[in-house]
């Protein structure tokens, strides 16, 4: 296994890639960054200095991850999506030491032109709409939609919508993989 990095790519000296990724046409990997194994940063994606990517995280084009930025194992970014890291940023005011922590749960999708507002903790297989803005936390497997986000429902590991109510008890089997879901007190689990 090998890696690969079109010969646009820019990789600074430093920055760490793991084994079987595929770094496409015109992108950006500062120094400090730390990529795992198996991921795919697509075309014209810039990755900060103080940014950790798990394994087999596909980051689509036209996404910039910035300084304080978290993605575990198995997460989706669609394409133009935006995270941020300074809550008030202005450009005469050096606000580096001021960045909010971002992270980004095993198995999550963020759709294409959603944004991540720094601070928030997307949960376990949540599932964030195309054009969403997220500017609080998610829970596990949750749907979110909407400008602010709103919670509507409930998506599996597999990616299909839980028939669950958003709140109180329940539970669901995923339609493609027949994994039964619990919803205990707000809060979805998967039975294994």
């Amino acid at each position: 296994m090998t890696t690969t990095i079109h010969y646009s790519a820019i990789v600074d000296e430093g920055a760490q890639i793991g084994e079987d990724s595929h770094v496409w046409h015109f992108t950006h990997v500062c120094g400090g960054a730390k990529i795992g194994k198996k991921c795919k940063l697509g075309q014209n994606v810039f990755v900060g200095n103080e940014v950790i990517i798990g394994n087999n995280v596909k980051i689509q084009n036209n996404v910039s991850i910035y300084d304080a930025v978290t993605i575990e194992d198995d997460v989706f970014c669609g394409p133009s999506m935006v995270f941020t890291n300074v809550n008030n940023p202005r450009s005469e005011v050096n606000r580096k030491k001021e960045y909010l922590k971002t992270l980004i749960k095993r198995g999550a999708t963020l759709g294409a032109n959603s944004t991540i507002i720094c601070g928030s903790t997307i949960g376990e297989y949540a599932f964030i709409g195309a054009g969403a803005l997220v500017n609080k936390d998610v829970l596990d497997y949750a749907l979110m939609v909407g400008v602010p986000a709103k919670h509507i429902g409930w998506m599996s590991r597999f990616g299909e919508r839980l028939d669950l109510p958003l709140k109180g008890n329940g539970e669901a089997i995923c339609p493609k993989t027949k994994e039964k879901y619990l919803l205990f007190d707000g809060k979805c689990t998967i039975v294994n």
